[in-house]
């Protein structure tokens, strides 16, 4: 009974990796230069890399916003790892531009305003709604073909409480409020080191 304890405990511990300031900066400027040479050339950089850290394969978010209103420009990423960390944010700062539906593609004369934001996610693992922290976990939550995520820093910049997060989460999916009670619903979480630029790496 007290290894089966000390098993679930320690699925529930999952520690977010602190990248150096200068990982973080490096990182920046892959996604900028990225975002400048498709939207000029139409194709991907190649980025090379001897840090094991960046060759490690990450799921990554990235989000573009405006820098004047500080409003939504794209955000698109990934929920498992595929890519090495540096591609990763190559490939998804460039998605993140281009491949946003909600939103028209940006455009070149649009980067001096923008400003990225990246997220890099720990793996996921279940959790029960009970067990969900404000601020702390991000979500994903599936359900037959529907599947709804957000980032950990959602809930808190909205002014969600946990039910809210949840139900808000059902609403992501296309399912309606409280469909995380359901039994066949599934419900993971995951943790992420996210980080900004304070003045456009271009």
């Amino acid at each position: 009974m007290i290894i089966i304890l000390i098993f679930i405990l320690l699925q529930q511990i999952h520690v977010t990796t602190q990248y150096s300031s200068q990982n973080r900066t490096r990182l920046l400027k892959v996604a900028w230069e990225s975002l400048e040479h498709f939207l000029i050339n139409g194709r991907r950089t190649e980025f090379t890399t001897e840090t094991p850290e960046l060759q490690t394969k990450r799921a990554v978010f990235v989000t573009l916003r405006k820098r004047d209103s500080g409003d939504l420009r794209g955000c698109i990423g990934q929920s498992e790892p595929c890519y090495p960390l540096i591609e990763a944010v190559s490939r998804t700062a460039i998605s993140a531009a281009v491949d946003d539906s909600r939103f028209p593609q940006v455009k070149l004369n649009e980067l001096a305003n923008l400003l990225i934001e990246i997220n890099v996610l720990t793996p996921m693992f279940v959790i029960t709604p009970e067990n969900v922290v404000v601020g702390k976990h991000g979500l994903l939550l599936s359900k037959g073909s529907c599947r709804g995520l957000f980032l950990p820093e959602v809930a808190v910049s909205q002014g969600w409480d946990r039910l809210t997060f949840l139900d808000e989460l059902c609403r992501k999916a296309d399912l309606p409020r409280g469909s995380w009670r359901d039994a066949d619903a599934e419900l993971q979480a995951f943790e992420s080191e996210s980080w900004e630029d304070i003045e456009n790496a271009l």
